[in-house]
């Protein structure tokens, strides 16, 4: 604390070197800080400070024999158009910097009105998202994945769809909002009970159809980071396979690499116990992350998914870059004895070139969108 406390000190020296002495700057609490310019000829003189107050914030500060490095996001509201009164000014200027950090930070915004729109909507959305669980409006759909070279069913990835009233909303809406806010904890244990039931269910159905011996898809279900945060996930994984009578092989859990971002060796030794157990885990959007192949020795995975980012351009340039890399990320994760599945396969050309490689799973609209449960069975074990 004390060093946060320093190094606060010396963003505000900073910051009254790159001001004038008319100029005023307030700490408002946290890590946020108010300036207030007067005497602006023109509406970009405001943007220029604020491009020279994010180049002076970023030069590293040395506290203690460390240095640190800063960034910030910094919003403009502009009097009067903005607002004729401090309150406005100051939320329509928070609004703008919100808005900055949300896109990765480390920018200058001006406030627009259009920026309130996505506030409230925003909002709107967040409310409605707190009721969801309550009004049974969560559901999860099932896409197959499919073993390259038999064309078996071998599982299915649970993705969640939410149905406000009606109306679908996409996951990349809602999932962001939930993963800022936190609702992502109550949700994911949501999905995570939802599924294992959902396999329960199967097994039953799968014998019932097949015989005993009868093996049903795999249910892939993702973890967020914040379900890592404090610890406990494996205890309720491993609980509730117990009640369910269901051997811990039966699911396959996916996690990013961003599951080590905070408190690395909790969220280690979590994943090592499902692992000992026989849960399966698996590595999702593998190459979009952080430091992937410096992850890939210490997460105890069993599977790679690799993003579809990789497979799009495949059968626009089989013989180019985008094949050269495909086959290096097959050929690193066979030697590290890892199963690779390639998701968004859209194409049969693509289909092919994956399946000439030697890979071993694919999902994809090619072979089927996300499905009901109903559907699922359906399709699969009528």
């Amino acid at each position: 604390h004390n060093q946060g406390d320093r190094l606060l000190q010396s963003v505000a020296r900073r910051l009254q070197e790159c001001l004038r002495q008319s100029d005023t700057i307030v700490r408002q609490g946290g890590d946020e800080f108010i300036v207030i310019l007067e005497d602006l000829q023109l509406p970009e003189q405001a943007g220029q400070i604020g491009a020279k107050l994010l180049e002076t914030l970023a030069s590293p500060y040395r506290e203690d024999g460390y240095d640190f490095f800063l960034t910030a996001s910094i919003g403009i509201a502009l009097y009067p158009d903005d607002g004729d009164d401090a309150d406005t000014l100051l939320r329509n200027a928070d609004t703008a910097m919100y808005e900055g950090k949300s896109s990765g930070g480390n920018t200058v915004r001006f406030y627009t009105g259009r920026m309130n729109e996505r506030l409230q909507s925003r909002v709107s959305l967040e409310n409605g998202l707190r009721r969801a669980l309550e009004r049974d409006e969560l559901q999860l759909h099932y896409q197959p994945q499919i073993d390259l070279a038999s064309g078996r069913l071998l599982g299915a990835e649970a993705l969640l769809r939410w149905n406000d009233g009606g109306r679908l909303i996409p996951p990349d809406q809602f999932i962001p909002v939930a993963e800022e806010t936190g609702l992502i904890v109550p949700i994911g244990l949501w999905v995570l009970d939802t599924a294992i039931a959902r396999a329960a269910a199967w097994r039953r159905h799968w014998q019932l159809r097949q015989g005993m011996g009868a093996t049903p898809p795999r249910i892939a279900i993702n973890l967020s980071a914040r379900q890592f945060w404090g610890g406990g996930i494996a205890e309720h994984v491993l609980l509730r396979l117990e009640r369910e009578g269901l051997p811990p092989s039966t699911i396959e859990l996916e996690v990013t690499e961003s599951v080590l971002l905070r408190q690395e060796a909790d969220c280690l030794e979590e994943l090592r116990r499902l692992r000992e157990a026989g849960v399966g885990l698996a590595l999702d959007d593998f190459g979009t992350g952080y430091s992937s192949l410096s992850y890939l020795r210490l997460l105890p995975i069993d599977t790679l998914k690799i993003d579809k980012s990789f497979i799009f351009p495949l059968d626009e340039d089989q013989d180019g870059e985008a094949a050269a890399i495909v086959r290096a990320i097959l050929a690193m994760a066979h030697t590290l004895g890892h199963k690779v599945v390639a998701e968004g396969v859209e194409r049969q050309t693509q289909l092919e070139l994956l399946r000439a490689m030697g890979w071993d799973r694919f999902q994809g609209s090619l072979e089927s969108r996300p499905l009901p449960p109903d559907a699922f069975l359906q399709r699969y074990c009528p």
